[in-house]
């Protein structure tokens, strides 16, 4: 049996995340799976951590773990993969956008054996609720351009939403991303580091309360020096970084363009 660790950045949070942990703590328990929940609050200064610890009082399958200065959404995914205990882990956000019906397929298909599965909201079967327009124009603007660089059939590498196996986590360590780009970061190390993946379609709806911490306008920069940078290192670096093990021999697994 797999223990899944799901690890959920948190800042200003406290009005979602008690039933985002329910939510997922639910499927979870009905699936008979074994949950290892990981918030790590990220500089909250409206009690999301008094909420998340009186939970985890009464639930040693959730853990809060606090973010010290420079915050930032991939530093918070950074501290959680520090001391993630499972065997694959989920990357999800505090606002229950991210369906944890979701978090089940991705489960089973790292049981299966890939490396691991990436969700997209943009292709047949996924469900999406409330996505705001300019945010869509700029998503789908920003995927084709990396799908086009690294020649990937994947088309929603910035959702964080994703699957990892232990294995692969390691594999793509060091992390560079101390923010957002962190999404664009982790899946793309794992292509072109030859780990491989599924793709599934995946649910998303718009968060009911707070505001979203992501500030498009201050993330340009930041997605454009990961992108390249990963982008050089499939270039130059060869296979210096990539897994040692054979692709599995699965018709339905992604594995990196070849050229």
């Amino acid at each position: 049996m797999s223990l899944v660790s799901i690890i959920i950045p948190a800042k200003n949070e406290s009005k979602n995340i008690a039933s985002t942990i329910e939510c997922i703590r639910s499927e979870f328990k009905k699936e008979l799976i074994d949950y290892d929940i990981i918030v790590v609050n990220d500089g909250s200064t409206d009690g999301t951590g008094k909420v998340v610890k009186t939970i985890s009082d009464q639930d040693h399958g959730v853990r809060i773990i606090r973010n010290h200065a420079p915050y930032g959404f991939g530093n918070a995914i950074k501290k959680g993969l520090e001391s993630y205990r499972g065997d694959m882990v989920i990357i999800a956000m505090a606002d229950a956008s991210d369906d944890p019906a979701d978090m089940i397929r991705y489960v089973r298909k790292l049981q299966e054996g890939v490396d691991c599965c990436f969700g997209t909201r943009w292709i047949n079967g996924a469900k999406v609720e409330g996505y705001p327009l300019l945010k869509y124009i700029i998503n789908r603007l920003v995927n084709t351009f990396i799908k086009v660089l690294f020649g990937i059939p994947y088309n929603d590498i910035t959702n964080a939403f994703k699957c990892y196996s232990r294995q692969s986590v390691e594999g793509i360590k060091p992390v560079l991303s101390r923010h957002f780009n962190i999404t664009v970061e982790l899946p793309l190390k794992a292509i072109v580091r030859g780990y491989n993946y599924v793709i599934i379609p995946t649910n998303w709806s718009e968060r009911k309360r707070g505001v979203s911490k992501l500030k498009i306008q201050e993330m340009g920069s930041r997605y454009l020096f990961i992108i390249l940078y990963v982008f050089l290192e499939k270039l130059l670096c060869g296979g210096d970084y990539k897994k040692n093990e054979k692709f599995l021999e699965n018709p339905n697994t992604q594995t990196p363009n070849p050229k």
